[in-house]
Order: structure tokens, then C-alpha cells, then sequence
């Protein structure tokens, strides 16, 4: 074979070994391009013309950098530089936004310039970014869960601890949020919840973390309020007033107007806070302190709050235990008429504890919602009630007086409530167009459909409904209207103050001329002197309640109260006879 033979065989193996190579890189999987020393594309398989949405036709011979100059100063710029400026292979993975594309590298560098394959890892990309989302976010409402906050906080206390700086955590609980459930049902709950996270989110900077802590929970980590205790406090409570102001205007849940409040404990964060938990567990007993001041508040943390939730916490135990050992029992507080006889009797729950003595209510009502309990207790003083009115049922003399009885809001938001009432009315025998229930206005505002629906039902069969408490709430003509309500109650505190010359003598009136106007009843409560009835009678009340006729009564004296007394003609029921 002649020198020139071999060479030209040698040639055209080289040529079909090319072939062959080239072949192979067509056939891979990987994305496959070569680059020379001048940064042109010299070979670009099928796979990399996919994926960077080019024609090879168009791009070979082209320096890549002008290909894609959104690359330049890039990640991919700084990888492949090195590589060639090294002489050593570079492995990475990256995202290219104008492409929309996630890819895994490895580029070798040579003589002749770089080999480079590739693969899209998008969809790798996308389950990894689903498992963090699942680790870390919740689903409902797609905040940061418990654990991503507890890392955020971790991570910020840190920062406090190295540079003198400080944070703030608010722990937020929603207040009744238990009777919305029971109420509309859980999915309507998961509604609200939702409608909360993005409220919360518009009052925090974007650097700072709103997270679902569980339930109707929600945490604020508010970092870096620098390193003044003082201007980070102030930070922190215009923070606080703006979510108790976010709360105000009502929530659209499916068409449905939609109130909720919340109870806010504020914890400071700084470097001597101690550890998470401990930042964490002083929010949740500020929190606490808001739920026992009354709701829809914001306190910050302060020595001797543990002894206060735990003294909480022990009146819980101790309801508890009351209401299977029968501690609870009932006391009544005649009604009358202008004349001074008799026409009915508001039921009001008592405790008399055998080490505590007597618990005023307003000591255990509140807990008694908050812990659900109010709804056994509910049913209790229901059933007690009525047992007396079927008494009085039984007694020709009495057979026209009335029983009130009060209803918790998370009692009537149950669904089960109308026909709880009615099984009540059933066990005891009490006639309906004698039971009187008394709702308060936050409970309408709740749902007012469904309190409408509700009171309807229960109307037809003779129950009549007054709204207690007239005009502490949120009165609004726009919804009075609606309520098949018979008798407005008129507060005490209103009374008071139309003895003193006070504003409460004009709202007094105007009550009065509102319940005349919407042909209601209007009953004053509170009232103690005789210069108090003359007031009510003279502005056209015509029923009262209060020290003045008689203290709340237990069943032995109310009897007496009722034997010695006069009872007032038998007053006409708005609903039906059942």
C-alpha cells in the first residue's frame, strides 16, 4: 500500500468514524453542543436544538454569547469560562429564565474547545418544588407552615443575637372561629381562613413572614426592627393595630356576609429571648390574655402571665368537673309590667363552687365559648328552663308568664339548634309560645341568613325572639328590620346613664320610639330606683326588669315570689299557639 493509499484510508475512516460520532451524538439523549475556542457553535444535536429553540442551520458557525445574550455575566457564562480558563470539566445545575428551562450540565474543556451536554431537569424541578411546598407551606392557604416559621425564626434570632437587632412574633387566634364551623360547615370555614391569610399578608413588609401556625392559628414574624427597643415596639403595635383593623369589615364567604375578630399576643425577639419555643409560648399567653379581656385585641407579653393562663386553665378544669357534678344551677329574675305584676322571668346561670364560693359569670361565660362547653351548659340551662315553665304551664294563675332564656352564639350557629330546642321543648312538656330567646347582635351578624332561616323555623312554632342588649353592639337599621324579632332589651349601662343626665337618656329614647316604630316590645333592664321606672315609663317602656321589682330568684324563692306576687294578664303571643 502506497503512502498515499493509507493516508487516503486513514482519511476515510476518519471521515466514517466522524460519521459514526456524529450519529451517536444525534441518537443521545442529552442535549449535545460544541463550542471552539471563539465561542461559535461547531455542533449542536437534535435534543439541544429542542431545548434552546433554535435551527442548527441558523446558529452553527455563530459565537453562543450572541445566540443568547440574556446568558452574558450569567451562571452559565461564569461556568464555562472557567472551564476553558482551568482546563478542568464543570458540573451544574441551573435555571435559564428566557426558556423557561431547568438544566443539569457537564462541560469538558479540550484543544479544540468545549463539549457541553445537558439535560432538562424541569420536571425534577417541579416534584422538588412540590415536596418544599408540601414540607413547608400549607395547603389551604399556601402561607409558610409551622416549620418553615420556625426555621425563619431561628434563623432571625441568630441574626438578633450577632447584631444587636431585634424581631417581634405575633400569634394571632381567631376569635368563635369553632361556631363558623359549626355553623356553615368546614369548607366554609377553609374559606374564611383563606380570605385571613391574605388580609394578614397586606399589613406586613415583604421581608416579614405570615405563617398558618394549625387550626385558626396564625403567626406574624416581624425581623430586623433595628436595634432601638423602643422604635421597634412602636413598629410592632402600628403592626398589631392594623390587623385588629383588617378584621373590621365583614368577610364574603360565597355571597355570605361573614364577621370574624381576632385575639393578638406580641412576644419581642431579641438576642437574650431565649429559644423558639420559648418566644412562641409568650406570644400564645399574651394571646390568651386577649381572649380573657374580652377578644378582638392585642396584648404584649408580661411577666406573670403563666400564672395567670394557668389559673385559666384551672377554672376550665373546674367547669368541667361542675357541670358533671351538677355545681351549675339556675336563678330567675321576674319581669313586670309598668303596673308591678308579673309577666315572665329571665333564666340566669349561677356557679357555686364548693372552694371558689360564687362565680360571677362573667368569670366562666367567656371560657365556657372559647372551650365549646357553653354548648352542653347551653342545653342544660335550656332544659332546667323550660322544666320550670311547664310548671308554670300547669297552674292556671301562671299559665301566661314567660321564660327568656339567652343563647350563645356558638349554641345558635350549630345546625343541630333548631331541633334541639324543639327535642327540649318535647322532653319537658313547656309550651313554645311562652319560651322567649334572647340572641345578642354580634350572634346576628355572624350569618344573618342562616339566623334568619333559624329564627323562622323556630317562630312558626310559637317561639318568640328578643335582641338582648340593645344597642352595645353593632345596631344597624339594615338588618333590624329583617328579624322576626318581637322585643328589643334595652342595656342596663343606658339606664344608668339617663339617671345622670347623661347621653343615655337620649338613647333610651330613641330605642324606645325604634321599637314603637317597628311595632316591637321594648323592655329596660337594670332598673333600680322608682325615679328609673318613672324615666322608661314616661319615654314608653313598658316592661322592665331589675332590683327595683326583684333580684335574680333560686326556684324555692321564685315560687314564693310568684304566690305572694300579681301576675299579669296572659300578654298576646306574635306566633302561633303550638
Amino acid at each position: 500500500m502506497t503512502e498515499e493509499e493509507r493516508l487516503l484510508r486513514l482519511e476515510e475512516n476518519a471521515h466514517r468514524l466522524g460519521v459514526r460520532l456524529a450519529a451517536t451524538l444525534e441518537s443521545i439523549t442529552d442535549a449535545f453542543l460544541m463550542l471552539d475556542r471563539d465561542w461559535k457553535l461547531t455542533f449542536i444535536n437534535r435534543e439541544a436544538e429542542r431545548l434552546l429553540q433554535c435551527a442548527r442551520a441558523e446558529v452553527m458557525g455563530v459565537n453562543i454569547w450572541e445566540t443568547f445574550p440574556e446568558a452574558v455575566g450569567g451562571p452559565y457564562y461564569r461556568a464555562y469560562h472557567q472551564a476553558v480558563d482551568t482546563n478542568t470539566s464543570v458540573s451544574f445545575e441551573e435555571y435559564y429564565p428566557p426558556l423557561n428551562l431547568w438544566t443539569e450540565v457537564r462541560a469538558y474543556p479540550s484543544d479544540d474547545g468545549l463539549a457541553i451536554y445537558f439535560l432538562d431537569i424541569s420536571k425534577r424541578k417541579e416534584q422538588e418544588a412540590a415536596f418544599h411546598r408540601l414540607a413547608f407551606y400549607d395547603r389551604l392557604t399556601g402561607l409558610p407552615n409551622r416549620q418553615l416559621l420556625v426555621e425563619r425564626m431561628s434563623q432571625t434570632m441568630e441574626r438578633c443575637r450577632q447584631g444587636g437587632r431585634s424581631g417581634a412574633v405575633l400569634f394571632i387566634d381567631l376569635d368563635n372561629f369553632k361556631a363558623v364551623n359549626d355553623a356553615r360547615g368546614h369548607d366554609k370555614g377553609d374559606v374564611l381562613l383563606h380570605q385571613v391569610g391574605e388580609r394578614l399578608q397586606r399589613q406586613v413588609r415583604p421581608g416579614d413572614t405570615v405563617a398558618r401556625f394549625g387550626g385558626d392559628e396564625f403567626v406574624i414574624l416581624l425581623e430586623d426592627l433595628g436595634a432601638c427597643r423602643e422604635a421597634a415596639a412602636r413598629h410592632v403595635q402600628e403592626v398589631a393595630d392594623k390587623v385588629l383593623q383588617a378584621f373590621a369589615l365583614p368577610f364574603d364567604i360565597d355571597g355570605v356576609v361573614q364577621y370574624s375578630t381576632p385575639s393578638v399576643g406580641i412576644a419581642m425577639l431579641d438576642g437574650d429571648s431565649g429559644g423558639v419555643d420559648e418566644v412562641l409560648k409568650r406570644a400564645d399567653l399574651a394571646m390568651y390574655q386577649s381572649k380573657a379581656g374580652g377578644r378582638n385585641m392585642a396584648n404584649w407579653f408580661e411577666p406573670g402571665m403563666a400564672q395567670r393562663v394557668a389559673a385559666r386553665a384551672a377554672l376550665e378544669a373546674d367547669m368541667r368537673h361542675a357541670l358533671n357534678a351538677r355545681q351549675f344551677e339556675l336563678h330567675y329574675q321576674p319581669q313586670c309590667d309598668l303596673e308591678g305584676r308579673m309577666s315572665g322571668a329571665e333564666a340566669l346561670l349561677r356557679w357555686h363552687h364548693p372552694r371558689r364560693g360564687h362565680v360571677p359569670p362573667i368569670e366562666f361565660v367567656h371560657l365556657a365559648e372559647e372551650t365549646g362547653l357553653i354548648v352542653p351548659l347551653g342545653r342544660w340551662v335550656l332544659d332546667s328552663a323550660c322544666r320550670q315553665l311547664a310548671l308554670w304551664a300547669a297552674d292556671a294563675r301562671t299559665a301566661g308568664l314567660r321564660m327568656a332564656v339567652n343563647v350563645s352564639a356558638c349554641q345558635f350557629l350549630r345546625p343541630d339548634f333548631v331541633d334541639q330546642v324543639l327535642a327540649v321543648l318535647a322532653e319537658t312538656g313547656a309550651p313554645a309560645r311562652r319560651l322567649k330567646l334572647e340572641l345578642t347582635e354580634s350572634l346576628l351578624l355572624s350569618d344573618l341568613d342562616g339566623t334568619i332561616g333559624k329564627m323562622e323555623r323556630l317562630r312558626q312554632t310559637g317561639i318568640g325572639f328578643a335582641l338582648d342588649d340593645f344597642g352595645t353592639g353593632y345596631s344597624s337599621l339594615a338588618y333590624l328590620h329583617r328579624l322576626p324579632l318581637e322585643q328589643l332589651k334595652i342595656d342596663r349601662s343606658f339606664i344608668w346613664d339617663a339617671q345622670d343626665a347623661r347621653h343615655g337618656g337620649a338613647i333610651v329614647r330613641t330605642i324606645a320610639a325604634l321599637g314603637k316604630a317597628l311595632q316591637m316590645e321594648v323592655m329596660a333592664e337594670g332598673v333600680e330606683t322608682a325615679q328609673q321606672r318613672d324615666f322608661i315609663a314616661e319615654v314608653g317602656c313598658r316592661s322592665y326588669q331589675g332590683y327595683l321589682y326583684s333580684r335574680p330568684l333560686p326556684p324555692e324563692r321564685l315560687a314564693e315570689f310568684v304566690a305572694d306576687g300579681k301576675i299579669a294578664f296572659p300578654m298576646a303571643s306574635l306566633g302561633p299557639a303550638t
